[in-house]
Parts: C-alpha cells; structure tokens; sequence
C-alpha cells in the first residue's frame, strides 16, 4: 500500500484540476493535510474504499489556497474524488 499516490489519483479527476484552475493552484504544489495517517496499512485493512475529512493546502499566485472538504478513495481502482465544502484564501504580501 505503501506506494499509493493520492495526489496523482486526485488529479486524474477532471473537476479537481478544475478546482486548482479556478484557484491558480499549480497541480504540482498542494499537500494533503494528514496523507500518510490517512493512507496508513492498519486504517486501510480490508476496506475497498475510503471517506475522510481533509484540508488541501496549495499555492496560488496571491498566496495560500485550503481547500476543506471530504476526499472519498476507491483503493481498488485508485480514484479519488474531493467534494469541496469551502474554501479559505491566504494573501500574501511580498515585502
């Protein structure tokens, strides 16, 4: 189980990389909060999909973008889908 990508399953959905547009988050800087808890062997045991409560923190072009929401995680078949359930934005100021 080790080798499951979380964030690779999130971006082959197609609404996700809409989300991360709509933000201008790049795909390739946001973390999950808690992944490796989430995707821990004794949580996993004998399920075939998961539903947990995540923040996705990423970098936009004005700074911080989290997303919170519920990242629900077919293990079988390694799709993801993230239902948003609102979003908090971050400004940053460049000194």
């Amino acid at each position: 189980m080790g080798n499951i990508k979380l964030k690779d399953s999130l971006l082959n959905g197609f609404s996700f990389t809409e989300l991360l547009k709509e933000y201008a988050v790049d795909p390739s800087d946001f973390t999950i909060q808690d992944e490796q808890l989430i995707l821990s062997e004794k949580k996993l045991l004998n399920k075939e999909t998961i539903k947990e409560k995540v923040i996705i923190v990423g970098k936009g072009k004005d700074g911080l973008v989290s997303f919170y929401g519920t990242l629900h995680y077919n293990l079988l078949n390694k799709l993801a889908v993230f239902e948003l359930d609102s979003v908090d934005q971050t400004n940053s100021q460049v000194a």
